[in-house]
C-alpha cells in the first residue's frame, strides 16, 4: 500500500491549532452573518450551487434571489497579500497547497460570474462595518440592474442543486418570486438598500 506524503506537525500545539481550523462557521463569518441577520437580511449559509457549467461552488453566504455570493476568506488559507504567511516547517507541502487554494478561488469566481452571479470576497481582517457595507452595496447593485433570481441548471429559484430552502436563522423557507420583504431577497424588511453598520471588527 502506498501512503501519500503528509507533513509531520512541528509540535503537538501546532497540530492542535491546525485541527481547530474550521471549513465553515469561522468567527469572522459568524460575526458577519449575525450582523446581516440583525439588519433584516436573509441568506443561505454554506449553500451548494450547482451551476449550469457543471461547476459546484459553496459560498459562505448566498443571496440566491439576488445572485450574490459572499466568501469570507482566511488570511492563511487563501494567501492574503497583507497577512498571509508561509510556514517555515514543511514548506514543500504548504506552498503548493496554498497556491492551489488561490487557483481554486479564481476558478470558482469565474464560474459564478459566468453564471450571472456577483462575487464578494472579504478577507477575515476586514472591519465588520466595512464588510457589511460591501455586501449591502453588492445587493443594491443587483437590485438596480433588475437581475432576476437565478435558475442554474433548470433549478427553481433558491433550490440550486435540488436542495430545499434553508432555515439558517430559524426563518421559514423563502418564497422567492412573491415572498415578503427581507426573505432571501437581499433587502432588509421595509428598507431598500443597507443600513449604517456599527463600528466593529470581523476579527
Amino acid at each position: 500500500m502506498v501512503v501519500a506524503d503528509y507533513p509531520h506537525p512541528s509540535s503537538e500545539g501546532r497540530s492542535a491549532n491546525m485541527r481547530a481550523n474550521r471549513r465553515t462557521d469561522t468567527k469572522p463569518e459568524l460575526a458577519l452573518r449575525h450582523a446581516l441577520h440583525q439588519r433584516g437580511y436573509r441568506y443561505r449559509k454554506d449553500f451548494r450551487l450547482d451551476l449550469a457549467s457543471g461547476k459546484r461552488v459553496r459560498p459562505d453566504i448566498a443571496f440566491t434571489a439576488r445572485k450574490v455570493a459572499v466568501f469570507v476568506d482566511g488570511c492563511f488559507w487563501h494567501a492574503c497579500p497583507e497577512h498571509g504567511s508561509k510556514p517555515k516547517a514543511n514548506e514543500w507541502y504548504w506552498s503548493p497547497k496554498l497556491v492551489k487554494n488561490v487557483e481554486r478561488d479564481r476558478i470558482n469566481d469565474a464560474a459564478l460570474i459566468l453564471a450571472g452571479w456577483t462575487v464578494v470576497r472579504l478577507w477575515e481582517h476586514v472591519p465588520l462595518d466595512e464588510a457589511i457595507a460591501t455586501v449591502a452595496t453588492a445587493l443594491e447593485a443587483s437590485r438596480d440592474t433588475g437581475q432576476p433570481p437565478g435558475r442554474e441548471g433548470g433549478q427553481p429559484p433558491g433550490r440550486e442543486g435540488g436542495q430545499p430552502p434553508g432555515r439558517d436563522t430559524g426563518q421559514p423557507p423563502g418564497r422567492e418570486g412573491g415572498q415578503p420583504p427581507g426573505r432571501d431577497t437581499g433587502q432588509p424588511p421595509g428598507r431598500e438598500g443597507g443600513q449604517t453598520p456599527p463600528d466593529a471588527s470581523l476579527s
